[in-house]
């Protein structure tokens, strides 16, 4: 047998367990949808992408390929959010402590920011997905910024999916600028003290008509919300898994969904029943 025979025998067995993998993630799919309750799908979904470094070390890859790979489990889940009526989506894209990496990796999120802005724009428009971005990104680079405002405009009248990128974000940052504002409305009298209140607050956020969090997903197996969604986060149920954002697919995604489904949300009150 020649090296090319041998070579094309291994992949022939690749392929066949390529897709064989793929039946059997249809077949667990097709599952989890016939147990999915239609008539509970949490309104907002907010995601804590991670682990998009530690899947590209584990393949001996620089970390930009990890981010570059997670770019494709956006679109993944954008797709199935949409396909089961989840109404709002936050994706915790860029924190304010992401500055703090090394330069070499930001710059390679920015170029990935212009990449995805140029060839997503269009497939988020005719899916009906309007997008907007929270947090400071007017530190980004300033054709990064115009594509973000050019985003947010070309996609405003759509109502499908709302689609919330926290970029440039940070919850204590929010909380903070929303109490500025609010200083700066009471000295000039347009508010009295009196009328401070968390409903009132709520109108100072980034993204004041957006619902709070039914449901905090966070991928990579870490235990904590990292200044995402302060407070916005205070009665959402929280969903942690193992697997690494770029490995995140639908099949993950409608497990977090079902075991939302399987809770009694209190809001600290009892449960009498």
């Amino acid at each position: 047998m020649t090296n090319y025979q041998k070579f094309l025998g291994k992949m022939s067995t690749f392929i066949q367990f390529t897709n064989l993998t793929r039946r059997l993630l249809g077949d667990k799919e097709e599952s989890l949808f016939r147990r999915l309750d239609r008539s509970r799908i949490p309104q907002h979904v907010a995601i804590i992408m991670d682990g998009n470094g530690r899947w590209a070390q584990k393949r001996g890859l620089p970390r930009i390929a990890g981010h570059r790979e997670g770019i494709e489990a956006i679109r993944r889940i954008l797709k199935i959010a949409v396909e089961i009526g989840v109404r709002y989506l936050t994706l915790f894209s860029f924190s304010t402590e992401n500055w703090n990496r090394p330069e070499v990796e930001i710059d390679g999120l920015m170029e990935l920011f212009r990449e995805a802005f140029k060839r997503e724009l269009d497939e988020l428009n005719r899916n009906g997905v309007r997008l907007r971005a929270i947090g400071h990104c007017q530190k980004f680079p300033p054709d990064v910024y115009r594509s973000i405002l050019e985003a947010e405009k070309i996609t405003k009248d759509n109502n499908r999916l709302f689609l919330y990128l926290a970029v440039g974000y940070g919850g204590r940052d929010e909380i903070v600028d929303a109490t500025r504002k609010i200083v700066d409305d009471a000295v000039a009298g347009k508010i009295h003290k009196e009328e401070i209140d968390k409903e009132l607050f709520q109108r100072y956020l980034y993204a004041e008509d957006c619902p709070d969090p039914d449901l905090l997903i966070r991928t990579s197996g870490e235990l904590r919300i990292s200044n995402f969604l302060l407070w916005q986060a205070a009665y959402s149920e929280f969903y942690f898994t193992e697997t690494l954002w770029p490995d995140f697919d639908r099949v993950d995604f409608l497990k977090a969904i079902i075991s939302f489904q399987k809770r009694k949300r209190r809001y600290g009150g009892a449960d009498l029943a």
